[in-house]
């Protein structure tokens, strides 16, 4: 008896598959018959307090960099970590998860943006954003950062450049106001970090070039090589016959990373 019950069943389904026509199912398929209801919404402009409040709030937006590293400064400056922390860098590393590195760059690019904001035309509101813009004016002196900035806007096109725009900016100033290269390989010289925050920890340090390139040179350190421009570097040599004389107490000196005076 399960049997011919099960065979009606499946007839029955069948018949009803059978019934729906091909037309239908086009019909149904078709997106093109759809109707879609679209209901206008409208969005009110802003008012005059509104749209100062949001330039207001724009600009804190924009300055937070600037803000940060000010306070850094102050921090530092004031020795306001001494209750907590031994050095400063220990205090901005527990307190703000900060990077030695970090916490300078910031308020290196403070001290740039202030120096914008003091030079700059007044009429013109671009201003940096964020340290990472900022950071290749720190290779400038502070005469020249607000026309490499003002350059950069040009570049811009009257926006906010970008990171490489500036460096490309600072890059350009930097070659045609170089110095022609007087070093010898086997002077001795000292270090200059300047602005350089590439150089930072190793102000005062003794070294002697290794190398000389067009507007920089190759000096080899207590803790290795590294390329430093000629803006950089002091020598303290006198060049000639005394270079062999010297060259074996300096780079003894070098490797014990102590003080050294040459008369």
């Amino acid at each position: 008896m399960a049997k011919p019950s099960s065979k009606r069943k499946k007839s029955t389904i069948s018949s009803s598959t059978d019934s729906t026509s091909p037309d239908n199912l086009v019909q149904e398929e078709n997106p093109a018959t759809a109707t879609i209801t679209v209901t206008a919404v409208e969005v009110p402009e802003l008012t005059d307090q509104e749209i100062r409040d949001r330039l207001y709030l724009e600009r804190k937006v924009e300055r937070a960099f600037f803000e940060a590293g000010k306070a850094l400064a102050e921090l530092r400056d004031r020795r306001m970590y001494r209750s907590t922390h031994k050095t400063f860098e220990e205090y901005c590393r527990d307190r703000f998860g900060h990077s030695r590195r970090q916490s300078y760059l910031l308020m290196d690019a403070a001290v740039v943006f202030d120096n914008l904001v003091e030079k700059c035309d007044r009429n013109d509101h671009i201003l940096p954003t964020n340290e990472w813009q900022i950071r290749p004016l720190t290779k400038l002196d502070p005469d020249t950062q607000p026309e490499a900035w003002q350059q950069a806007v040009e570049s811009a096109k009257g926006k906010v450049p970008s990171h490489r725009i500036v460096k490309d900016v600072v890059q350009r100033i930097m070659e045609r106001t170089q110095v022609p290269n007087t070093y010898q390989i086997g002077e001795v010289c000292q270090i200059l970090t300047k602005d350089n925050l590439e150089l930072r920890g190793k102000s005062g340090c003794w070294a002697i070039v290794t190398a000389v390139n067009n507007f920089s040179c190759t000096v080899r350190t207590w803790d290795g090589e590294l390329t430093v421009g000629v803006q950089h570097l002091k020598s303290f040599q006198k060049r000639g016959s005394s270079s062999r004389y010297f060259l074996p107490y300096v780079g003894a000196v070098i490797h014990l990373h102590l003080p050294l005076w040459i008369s």
